[in-house]
């Protein structure tokens, strides 16, 4: 019987016809070749699935799987993690718009082989044309994931990128039932934490993938509601409690959470839509709170007097902050 192949890569695709091609041929050019690749069609009706079918019937390393019936991207993504084969040690996920540069498997595979410690590697990536994904010192190349944990939750080191820049441990996809949460908004980054409680962190130095920013995306269509405060403040509620000291843990909270509050309360009298409000009142209750008036007002208030004793100086503070239009 052969072997597995050394890596599951996988791309759940719905309705990405002008990005496909350039993502399959992305994986078709990789300088490690022992790779599986699975394309799984959510019921595109853009000619995606034809463009799938034409590289299927021409490497046998491509298996094209139709969903059965239409599901949300998560549900999709998750769908097509479990189609993983048995026996391949790591797992690929590349999002259909992006792409990945031709060192990118054989570099991540590399870095996470070093240790048995290591669940998830990560590397420099492009978002758009800016590299991401720094923070850790030239020459870290493993790091304790619980450390990782803490250093995400108080700077501004963030190595994850998206599921796109970075390589999954294949056991811990298999026995994570759905592997990405339900409900969440940030699935991907919660699963990161998730196995970084148990496992460290190996790391690339070297820009491994492009992470496409001018296409419409649940993420770029959630950037008109400022959501990084929001964002951090989910991660620190759920994770900080396990990674910080109680002291150092009800200290940070206290400053994002009045963070926070400042910027709703300048959000009050930017008059912001309900849609707006509708986000972030259900994320604040991913962290167990609930937006009331009474956490609410005195930042409102706050930002009222503000402005009205010095109304140029706070309106150039919220443009400088770059409201989404």
């Amino acid at each position: 019987m052969a072997s597995a192949p050394r890596v599951s890569v996988v791309t759940p695709f719905y309705n990405t016809a002008k990005y496909l091609e350039a993502c399959i041929q992305s994986v078709l050019g990789q300088t490690l070749t022992d790779f599986e690749y699975i394309l799984v069609n959510n019921h595109s009706t853009d000619g995606s699935r034809d463009i799938a079918a034409r590289y299927a019937a021409l490497d046998p390393r491509i298996r094209l799987v139709d969903n059965p019936a239409f599901v949300g991207q998560v549900e999709n993504y998750n769908g097509a993690l479990a189609l993983i084969s048995p026996g391949t040690r790591w797992v690929k996920l590349i999002q259909a718009d992006d792409e990945l540069l031709p060192e990118a498997l054989f570099s991540l595979v590399q870095a996470g082989e070093k240790s048995p410690r290591i669940g998830l590697v990560g590397s420099l990536f492009l978002k758009g044309d800016k590299p991401s994904g720094g923070g850790l010192p030239l020459g870290t190349t493993q790091i304790d994931g619980r450390e990782l944990c803490r250093r995400m939750l108080l700077t501004d080191c963030f190595p994850l990128g998206s599921p796109s820049s970075v390589l999954y441990r294949a056991d811990l996809v298999r026995a994570r039932k759905p592997f990405y949460a339900l409900g969440r908004y940030h699935e991907d980054t919660e699963a990161a934490y998730e196995i970084l409680l148990e496992h460290d962190f190996g790391f690339v130095h070297q820009v491994l993938s492009f992470l496409r920013t001018d296409n419409v995306s649940i993420m770029s269509a959630a950037r008109r509601f400022s959501p990084d405060a929001l964002d951090h403040l989910i991660v620190l509620s759920n994770y900080g409690a396990r990674v910080l000291p109680p002291e150092e843990y009800q200290q940070k909270f206290y400053w994002e959470w009045r963070a926070y509050m400042g910027f709703l309360g300048e959000s009050v009298w930017m008059r912001r839509e309900k849609e707006f409000w509708k986000y972030h009142r259900d994320g604040l209750s991913q962290t167990g709170h609930a937006l009331t008036w009474r956490e609410l007002l005195p930042a409102t208030l706050h930002t009222g007097v503000r402005l009205f004793l010095s109304p140029l100086t706070t309106v150039r503070q919220w443009r400088s902050r770059g409201r989404p239009q």
